[in-house]
């Protein structure tokens, strides 16, 4: 029988920087097949390349046509799930990607706005998670990495429908990756925070 629900994208990243895992591919994994507030998740796993990973969300996008579209990615420093707020048009890459590029102060769309902002109520998933006493803040810098990368591609493709809600959400490291005295959360709690934004997104 034909799957008739609206559905959600919620994309990952592979391991990147010679970690063994990421937890944002585990998220979009476990994640994948769901259904949340009556939206099947199909969950994804992006490749953390500059030149692919775009390309890679719109087929996704386009075969999906999604109600909603949360882009997950792993910044190992915060010790909270952080809604972003704005993606910034520049790659400026600190370490290189999964293909070797290391793009240095470079526009990703030279004739492209400065900034696009998230549409994903990220106030409301901030407090919502809260709530459940899970550690979230909104954040105002999604990087210049990859994961900005996305985060501004997506939303340029949204700018064109507006009827579909995106944005971007960086979650901490798992206990088993960080490193000694690094922040982190239980895998089991950020799939249970990705899918509460999934539900407030499409509210």
């Amino acid at each position: 029988m034909p799957d008739h629900h609206p559905r959600i994208l919620i994309t990952g990243f592979e391991p990147f920087d010679n970690a063994a895992a990421n937890p944002s591919q585990d998220i979009a994994s476990a994640l994948d097949g769901r259904t949340i507030a009556g939206h099947r998740v199909v969950g994804a796993v992006l490749p953390c390349v500059f030149a692919t990973a775009p390309a890679e969300l719109r087929r996704l996008m386009a075969e999906v046509r999604p109600a909603a579209v949360l882009c997950v990615g792993l910044a190992g420093s915060r010790a909270e799930i952080t809604p972003e707020r704005v993606a910034i048009n520049l790659d400026d890459a600190r370490i290189p990607d999964n293909a070797g590029a290391q793009p240095i102060d470079q526009p990703i769309t030279p004739d492209g706005p400065p900034a696009y902002f998230s549409t994903l109520p990220i106030k409301a998933i901030v407090a919502a998670l809260r709530a459940k006493n899970i550690p979230a803040s909104v954040s105002n810098t999604a990087g210049t990495f990859v994961c900005n990368r996305i985060f501004y591609d997506l939303m340029q493709t949204l700018s064109a429908d507006p009827s579909i809600r995106g944005g971007f959400i960086h979650v901490p490291c798992t206990p088993e990756l960080a490193k000694p005295g690094e922040a982190s959360l239980p895998l089991a709690t950020m799939v249970e925070a990705i899918a509460l934004a999934a539900e407030i997104a499409v509210g």
